[in-house]
């Protein structure tokens, strides 16, 4: 459940941020998408890895 919290997160300010980027015209916001995108895959990584580590234990 947290992962899929983290996840609709990094999706909303990806999204915001690219659609901020093309109106205002802000280049900046770019780099906002990049680090949203790479929470995403971090939160993903993370999940994965815990997930591993819990059914070691099994």
């Amino acid at each position: 459940m947290r992962m899929a919290v983290i996840n609709g997160l990094c999706l909303a300010a990806a999204v915001a941020a690219v659609i901020g980027a093309l109106v205002s015209g802000q280049d900046w916001l770019f780099a906002i998408f990049g680090v949203a995108l790479a929470a995403g895959f971090a939160a993903q990584i993370w999940f994965i890895a815990a997930f591993r580590r819990a059914k070691e234990g099994v």
